[in-house]
């Protein structure tokens, strides 16, 4: 709808010009002499509302017309081009290419763009206002181009700091979670010893207790270096402290925690996960809503999902809350999350405030097992 809107403001745009470029002209000039122009500034036009099916080639046709014109114009002693309806065309034209197209076409079609605008000297005496005219369309689509494009850029490197950092941060936090599955096996491999000596008949089931703890390991560490790996890992792990202390040391608008009955027993990634949703969507409460009067923090168990929620009551926000935490809160959760094979949706609530809704599948300890030894 947006690209809609976009194409029927430009063409608008384009009509009114060169509608008043042909005014202009027939008053000054008479007779016909403003057909070629709106002519040639009617396909350069077409082609900017059409770019997006190619890019490049649009740019590069919209180029050659304006050179044609420029040399039909000087052997012919017509009105000096590009004309305006011209430089509008290929200033939408040049500054989606800016925009989008890989640099090296970019560059090209700017040099082109360049080349058009300084040539317009070529199409007759020389026309001060003409010249003016297309350099002021060229540098307005470099901006119009270069500025979207080095935002997207710096976004993008932004968000991929957000992922280095975090991915570091999980390199901290493998030591604890291997260190805790070794100390287990050797605990247990030590427990069998003692067995053997006083009932060998029992060392049968302690072994089976450490085959079961390395397998834990081994899984537990795999979904790790999942996430470790680059973009496309397949697993999160972080060690997650009680939510009830999170909550309780939260000092923004009151917090209601609602937690699975008993003593949900989940993976440690799955719980430093949840862990992960809750603190930051907190954090995201307490900068951008402090005037809610509650929020709501509620862990449910699926069958075999974890679905985490967290709901305020705040009023419509005044600027977006889509990025969370220190600006890009939201990628570092959205990476822990999709690691595990999980969901993660942000946004404002129908009835008022702001929601986040994670889904974590929960890994089958059996299935784990089985992949290790298999």
């Amino acid at each position: 709808m947006r690209e809609w809107w976009q194409a029927a403001g430009t063409g608008v745009a384009c009509a009114v010009v060169l509608a008043f470029w042909a005014h202009q002209v027939a008053g000054s000039w008479g007779g016909g002499y403003w057909i070629f122009g709106c002519a040639a500034g009617a396909v350069v036009c077409a082609l900017a509302l059409v770019r997006r099916r190619a890019r490049l080639p649009a740019a590069v046709a919209g180029l050659a017309v304006a050179a044609v014109a420029i040399l039909v114009a000087r052997l012919h002693d017509l009105p000096a081009e590009p004309g305006p309806g011209t430089a509008l065309g290929l200033s939408v034209l040049v500054g989606s290419a800016f925009r989008t197209l890989p640099l090296p076409q970019a560059a090209g079609v700017g040099a082109g763009g360049l080349g058009v605008a300084l040539a317009s000297q070529l199409s007759g005496s020389p026309h001060n206002a003409v010249l003016a005219l297309n350099l002021g369309a060229w540098l307005a689509a470099l901006a119009g181009g270069l500025g979207p494009r080095l935002l997207a850029r710096r976004r993008a490197a932004a968000e991929e700091r957000v992922r280095h950092s975090e991915r570091l941060e999980l390199a901290r936090e493998l030591h604890d979670v291997v260190a805790h599955h070794v100390t287990c096996v050797v605990l247990q491999a030590q427990a069998a010893q003692l067995v053997a000596r006083k009932d060998p008949e029992r060392v049968a089931g302690s072994l089976a207790d450490i085959e079961a703890a390395g397998s834990d390991a081994l899984a537990a560490t795999r979904r790790v270096v999942g996430l470790l790996r680059e973009r496309g890992g397949q697993a999160a792990f972080g060690p997650a402290e009680r939510l009830g202390e999170l909550v309780a040391r939260f000092s923004g608008p009151p917090v209601t925690l609602r937690l699975p009955d008993g003593e949900p027993a989940w993976p440690s990634e799955v719980a430093g996960t949840v862990y992960r949703v809750v603190q930051e969507s907190l954090t995201n409460v307490s900068r951008h809503a402090p005037e809610a009067g509650a929020v709501v923090v509620s862990v449910t168990q699926e069958d075999e999902e974890l679905v985490v929620q967290v709901t305020d009551d705040a009023p419509p926000p005044h600027r977006a809350r889509g990025r969370l935490g220190g600006g890009y809160g939201l990628v570092g959760m959205r990476e822990r999350v999709e690691a595990l094979g999980g969901r993660l949706a942000a946004g404002p609530r129908p009835q008022g405030g702001w929601t986040v809704h994670a889904t974590l599948p929960l890994p089958d300890r059996g299935a784990a097992q089985g992949e290790v030894q298999g």
